[in-house]
């Protein structure tokens, strides 16, 4: 790029190399295309938020005595006192974390919270009372906004290699992934920013270096096939494991996906907002079945909060609706309903 940030043509190039005495002396910076140039920046904003997390978990040999299994992953700092963010199949049932920060510091760690039910966890760094080290904390940004297509940068640890940055794009939204917990992980962020064993936790980041997703799994043996959790989802989590440690929650029974209205109808009925919550399948014998709702219906409030995506419904879906009748207002084909509900605890296996 020359001064003004504009791309050279290929003769000047040209020029440079066959006239080396002629040509004019540029820096690193200036050859850094827009796409680098975005890469470069997005890591270098957020790498130092991103931890390396050792764990140690009880486990027991072939011949059934105890030992120790070594594993880890990839975390960040979301608040400067020390709250990391990631997964929870990184630290569940750990008996000893152990954090490295970016400039090298090693602090042991405690787990706050873990929920295998979207595969994320809170844990503490131990920080010394006397001369902290200064944290960085991570931005978070909004996975309400992702669009496919957008530039998407993976920061973590894989096969212990620290710090890896990869960089690809989303490649689609509103995935659904089952977790280690049987449960499946709805709007999830599929993109081909190469993952491995290790990244684990680690963020994905857009090109302002915003965190928008918690970087969880691949699909063995494919390409391009990786998969992040909203941090939509993430701050949701987060909150409710600081508060109580866990999250309790209420189930309608239903498969959903996040999916945009028809603007007709948004105009028809003055919705608030332009998406919604499409049924993909209704669990027998669930309180959804028994509400009425069918497949391909989409939910758009509850009890009158409006209902844009899948993240807004769980939300919704907390420990106070158990066993609460709730109203759900619903679009069925271009009709407008009001459904009762009555959800139930749901029950981790």
């Amino acid at each position: 790029m020359d001064q003004a940030g504009s791309i050279f043509p290929l003769a000047n190039y040209s020029e440079a190399i066959n006239h080396p005495s002629e040509a004019r002396t540029f820096g690193d910076s200036d050859l850094l295309d827009a796409y680098s140039q975005a890469v470069v920046g997005a890591a270098e904003a957020i790498s130092p938020a991103v931890v390396k997390i050792d764990v140690a978990q009880a486990a027991r040999s072939r011949s059934g005595e105890p030992r120790e299994r070594q594993g880890g992953g990839s975390g960040f700092v979301f608040t400067p006192d020390g709250l990391v963010l990631t997964n929870s199949h990184v630290v569940h049932g750990a008996t000893r974390i152990d954090v490295s920060l970016p400039d090298g510091q090693r602090f042991p760690a405690q787990t706050i919270g873990d929920d295998p039910a979207t595969d994320l966890a809170v844990i503490r760094i131990g920080l010394p009372s006397n001369d902290a080290p200064h944290l960085v904390a991570a931005p978070l940004g909004d996975s309400q906004r992702l669009r496919v297509g957008q530039l998407a940068i993976a920061i973590g640890n894989p096969y212990g290699f620290q710090y890896t940055v990869t960089a690809g794009v989303v490649s689609a939204l509103g995935r659904s992934l089952r977790s280690y917990s049987g449960r499946l992980i709805e709007d999830v962020i599929q993109t081909d920013a190469s993952l491995n064993p290790g990244n684990s936790g680690g963020p994905l980041v857009t090109s302002d270096g915003r965190v928008v997703g918690v970087n969880t799994a691949t699909i063995m043996g494919a390409q391009g096939l990786c998969f992040a959790i909203g941090i939509n989802t993430a701050k949701f989590v987060a909150g409710r494991l600081l508060r109580d440690g866990r999250i309790r929650r209420s189930y309608i029974g239903v498969e959903a996906q996040t999916v945009p209205l028809l603007r007709r109808v948004v105009r028809f009925y003055d919705l608030p907002s332009e998406s919604g919550v499409i049924v993909a399948s209704v669990t027998n014998g669930s309180p959804a079945q028994k509400a009425g709702l069918r497949e391909g219906d989409v939910i758009l409030a509850m009890d009158g909060k409006t209902v844009a995506g899948v993240d807004d419904l769980h939300r919704l879906l907390t420990d106070a609706r158990v066993g609460a009748s709730s109203t759900l207002t619903v679009l069925r084909h271009t009709e407008k309903l009001s459904l009762n509900v009555v959800p139930e605890e749901m029950r981790e296996q």
